[in-house]
């Protein structure tokens, strides 16, 4: 099937790196919209997506968006929707979404609409009064923002973050796809040397590992759309194949982290095997306060615990001081440092050479960034 189109949620803040990210992966006409990238293509497009791509937090088939005002608007623009191309007589299709400034503000009604009109119009095709669902999930998704309906089918399953290396995690970890944005605006290469001072559960680390060797986030995992009869098996095969031999065997990045407590320093090093970067990764027991980077060249990417997470807001601050100190100017060196504290540059010490604006989950935050010497 040719031109199917696509959207990939992802946090905000990261749209323009998702968008420029598919466009990379050779994904035609990728867009950047508020809180997701719209792009096209085929099934080797959704197989690449899933696989490939380390910003958007699922890959979602679009297949409509029309006005609602009323209910009535809801079923017949759900009920359009060529649903047959994509779910079989005996597959499973459960609704779920939101609505934001709209006329219809009732999610759990807007459910029961899309629902009963993808039901009727199966039903029609399939020539049956009885749906038994039995078969592959086919999560429908909706999104309703200022009376306008899109209508998704998710083809991810568990989301783009889940990279399978984290079934345990430290206090308040930082998302995966999040981490791989950090490393990202830190312009990691395939030779670079990152440190993280506060490695917790090793998010940071094992991403920019994973970035700079070139192993697709997705592809030791399993995803929803695989399990459809409409979807062919040889498009993953073939991606899977083609991630496997881009992967840098050969690269030379390596990653330090630091933590005070012992159990993060043993996560991390779990979690480094998981995702095949151990030989990678070193990490050992380090107070900020003994911080110090012996390279000529080095990143340097946290997430220090803050007044929301983990320490008291008065803690928190002291930290930054603290860092303001250990982190140096020097030619070579940089410092991503994300915080949600607007003070952060003043107890900090210094105003960051650039900043952007990125969310830790619903926590809107800010990435200083110190380059300049």
């Amino acid at each position: 099937m040719e031109n199917i189109k696509f959207t990939a949620p992802c946090l905000f803040g990261t749209e323009g790196i998702c968008a420029d990210e598919m466009k990379r992966l050779d994904i035609k006409n990728a867009k950047a919209e508020n809180g997701r990238v719209l792009f096209e293509g085929d099934f080797s497009t959704l197989a690449r997506a899933n696989i490939f791509s380390r910003y958007a937090e699922r890959i979602q088939i679009l297949l409509a968006e029309f006005p609602v005002y009323s209910f009535e608007d809801l079923f017949d623009g759900t009920f359009a929707i060529k649903w047959e191309d994509w779910i079989g007589k005996y597959d499973a299709f459960p609704v779920k979404g939101h609505c934001v400034s709209s006329k219809l503000s009732s999610v759990p009604d807007c459910q029961k609409i899309i629902k009963k009109s993808a039901a009727k119009r199966l039903g029609t095709k399939y020539g049956t009064n009885w749906l038994e669902e039995s078969g592959a999930v086919h999560q429908i998704q909706f999104l309703i923002i200022k009376n306008k309906c899109s209508v998704m089918l998710d083809t991810t399953g568990e989301g783009l973050h889940k990279r399978g290396y984290r079934a345990n995690s430290a206090a308040a970890p930082i998302k995966e796809t999040l981490a791989a944005a950090m490393a990202d605006l830190s312009h990691i290469r395939s030779n670079g040397t990152v440190i993280d001072p506060f490695c917790g559960s090793g998010t940071i680390l094992i991403e920019s590992a994973l970035k700079a060797m070139n192993i697709a986030p997705g592809l030791h995992r399993k995803f929803a759309c695989e399990k459809w009869d409409a979807v062919p098996i040889k498009a993953f095969e073939s991606e899977r194949e083609r991630a496997n031999d881009l992967i840098r065997r050969d690269s030379e990045f390596y990653a330090f982290g630091y933590d005070i407590d012992p159990e993060a320093i043993e996560l991390t090093k779990e979690n480094a095997r998981k995702a095949g970067v151990e030989k990678h990764i070193s990490v050992e027991k380090r107070d900020i306060c003994d911080f110090e980077c012996d390279f000529d060249r080095a990143s340097i990417i946290c997430n220090p615990p803050y007044g929301e997470r983990l320490l008291d807001m008065e803690q928190a601050r002291k930290l930054y001081g603290i860092m303001g100190e250990k982190f140096v100017k020097r030619s070579g060196i940089s410092y991503s440092i994300i915080s949600p504290d607007d003070k952060f540059e003043n107890i900090f010490g210094r105003k960051a050479d650039k900043r952007r604006k990125l969310y830790n989950g619903m926590i809107k935050c800010q990435l200083y960034m110190y380059f300049k010497t």
